[in-house]
């Protein structure tokens, strides 16, 4: 089951956290991945630990905000079977306190580098006869999180265009989900941590943690077995849906 062998897979932001943990579990299954990352340096680390498993990877130096850099990566990869939009890129603030250049900052990355990749990929998807996009979007999408209105507003915006992709291209064997995940333990939480609260990290950590219901963060590697299952033959029944995968925090956490 979830064979993704003869397949080929791009993902964004995959040189680290939710998107490498993607990458490895697809190129696990047999796909050939091609990480986009903003530098090569970047996409390094995973690019080894998948080619050092004996399987199939690329990367490829991209800002996914600039259109025309995105048009030319993705033709030089030819025709795809998936898309995995996971690029993207935080910010903490309430609608006072967020500047103009970081409103414009979040949503030329996190709004239009998810543009900018669907209409690279659509192209190549129908080369395929078909494929499956994966859009990572947020529980902040879902429910309402403080400080965090650019980033809600985006990841809004994410859903949206999900729902929209998924209604457009039925007909053309495309298939487009999203996944919302709460808090995950990645890179980015070490690196918050370390810079806002460098003298207590343990009990913040701690405390970050026993905000999910569950009382835990989740692993990148169980967004990453989400993902692998809707870009699988095995959910080729599934479009047009969002996956919250939160620990429960959207219905527990009352």
């Amino acid at each position: 089951m979830f064979s993704l062998k003869n397949k080929k897979a791009i993902v964004t932001g995959g040189g680290s956290g939710i998107g490498k943990a993607i990458a490895t579990i697809l190129a696990a299954q047999g796909a050939e991945v091609h990480i986009v990352e903003l530098g090569l340096e970047q996409a390094h680390t995973a690019l080894e630990e998948i080619k050092s498993a004996g399987n199939s990877a690329f990367s490829y130096a991209c800002d996914v905000s600039d259109h025309a850099s995105v048009i030319e990566t993705f033709n030089k990869i030819g025709k795809i079977d998936i898309l995995v939009n996971n690029a993207g890129i935080a910010h903490i603030g309430k609608v006072d306190t967020t500047e103009e250049a970081d409103f414009d900052r979040i949503m030329r990355v996190n709004v239009k580098g998810v543009y900018n990749c669907l209409y690279a990929a659509i192209p190549l998807l129908k080369l395929s006869g078909g494929g499956v996009i994966i859009n990572m979007a947020s529980i902040a999408a879902l429910i309402g999180l403080p400080d965090r209105f650019a980033y809600s507003t985006a990841k809004g915006a994410v859903k949206a265009m999900t729902m929209s992709v998924a209604k457009d291209y039925i007909g053309e064997n495309i298939r487009c989900n999203s996944i919302s995940p709460a808090r995950v333990h990645t890179p980015f939480v070490d690196g918050f941590l370390q810079k806002n609260y460098p003298d207590n990290i343990d009990e913040m950590f701690e405390k970050l943690s026993k905000t999910q219901p569950i009382g835990r963060m989740a692993k990148p590697e169980e967004v990453g077995a989400l993902a692998l299952y809707l870009c699988s033959d095995e959910a080729s029944f599934i479009t047009g849906c969002d996956y919250p995968i939160d620990g429960g925090f959207t219905t527990l956490n009352n």
